[in-house]
């Protein structure tokens, strides 16, 4: 941790000229800077406690130029990343084996990353930064930098780490959180209803609300995933989820969805928002996947919910606030995909394996997401 906030530090402070219109060069993968720390300092380097480490930033006027099209202050970006308060490290590895730190003021995430998806990620970048650039409203990752720390010594060991936007970033606690992919093979929580709580990370079948947007967003929300899943499509990219955290506005409806909540203590108590709600500072914060209230209707499946996805509206309707973005989005279509295919087509029904091709995955990705959200016929 602290040679990445040590590398962070010296990065974003050898601040240059920013200019949109990036050149070739900018993109090309072998665009990387090493920078040796050690101990005792350097010329460019403070001393430290850790050991003698190098450093990489691949592509950094790219990032430096994302940051600022994100619009991150550099630095309020160093002060998160690099400030007194530690990073803290999420309970367990993800199923990729990729470790997650987040920072004290939740706005940051950093997750490390393998080899295949460094390398996938370089050769998708200058896509990345154009797609990002064109649509401000997009659903996709926001990446802020893409480092490698290596050991020196014997163990010259690397550790390759991508910084990227926290979507659950919120004034207001999540209640609860789905990870969608439009697939059923596998796609339940191992957990006993009794044991889901606002931390699990339920699936597509575990799904048992619509979340019925207002017209204009849900016109937004269906123009900007077909944009997103088009993009992600024609980088042959496959196996990304649409990631929602609900927020339950009154506390009684928490009781009412199943499993058990938190109070509110962590974040303090969240305000309860009328729908006829004109504070402009508050409306000025919600933004398409973010701070977003809406109506969530409760569903139920009837019979096998391998075959029935998406479950019946009940009527029941909850007010919430909702956060969502696309994530996961640097795995490509490779032999080892095509591999797992194969295998599975024999055993299961083939179109509910999440490892299809891309351009069939986006299309079943999108068919379950516009099933999930849906226009809400009945708002005043």
């Amino acid at each position: 941790m602290l040679n990445l906030q040590l590398g962070i530090r010296h990065a974003v402070g050898k601040q240059g000229p920013i200019t949109l219109d990036l050149k070739s060069s900018a993109f090309d993968p072998k665009e990387k800077v090493w920078t040796r720390f050690p101990p005792e300092g350097s010329k460019y380097t403070p001393p430290h406690s850790s050991c003698d480490f190098r450093w990489k930033d691949y592509c950094p006027q790219v990032f430096r130029t994302l940051r600022k099209l994100f619009k991150v202050d550099a630095a309020d970006y160093m002060l998160s990343l690099c400030g007194d308060q530690a990073l803290r490290e999420l309970s367990s590895p993800g199923k990729s084996g990729s470790f997650f730190y987040l920072t004290s003021n939740d706005q940051y995430m950093i997750k490390t990353m393998k080899k295949s998806e460094v390398k996938i990620f370089l050769k998708m970048i200058r896509a990345y930064y154009n797609h990002v650039r064109a649509f401000e409203s997009t659903l996709v990752t926001k990446f802020f930098g893409l480092h490698c720390v290596k050991l020196a010594g014997a163990n010259q060991k690397k550790v390759r780490f991508v910084i990227m936007g926290n979507l659950f970033c919120s004034d207001y606690s999540i209640h609860r959180r789905f990870d969608l992919k439009g697939s059923s093979l596998g796609r339940t929580t191992d957990k006993p209803q009794t044991e889901i709580d606002e931390y699990t990370t339920l699936k597509d079948l575990d799904l048992n609300f619509v979340f019925r947007l207002q017209k204009h967003w849900y016109q937004e929300f269906q123009r900007q995933v077909d944009r997103d899943c088009e993009f992600l499509e024609q980088e042959n990219i496959m196996d990304y989820s649409l990631l929602v955290g609900v927020h339950f506005r009154d506390t009684r409806d928490r009781l009412l969805t199943g499993g058990s909540f938190d109070s509110d203590c962590s974040r303090g108590s969240s305000p309860h928002l009328s729908r006829g709600d004109t504070d402009p500072n508050r409306l000025a914060k919600i933004k398409l996947g973010s701070n977003m209230p809406t109506r969530a209707e409760r569903t139920i499946r009837k019979g096998d919910c391998e075959v029935q996805i998406m479950g019946e509206p009940t009527g029941e309707l909850y007010d919430v606030i909702l956060y969502f973005g696309i994530i996961d989005i640097l795995q490509d279509y490779d032999i080892s995909k095509k591999l797992e295919h194969a295998y599975k087509s024999f055993q299961y029904d083939p179109t509910s394996i999440s490892a299809v091709d891309p351009k069939q995955y986006s299309r079943r990705f999108r068919d379950f997401v516009f099933k999930a959200f849906q226009e809400d016929r009945f708002d005043l």
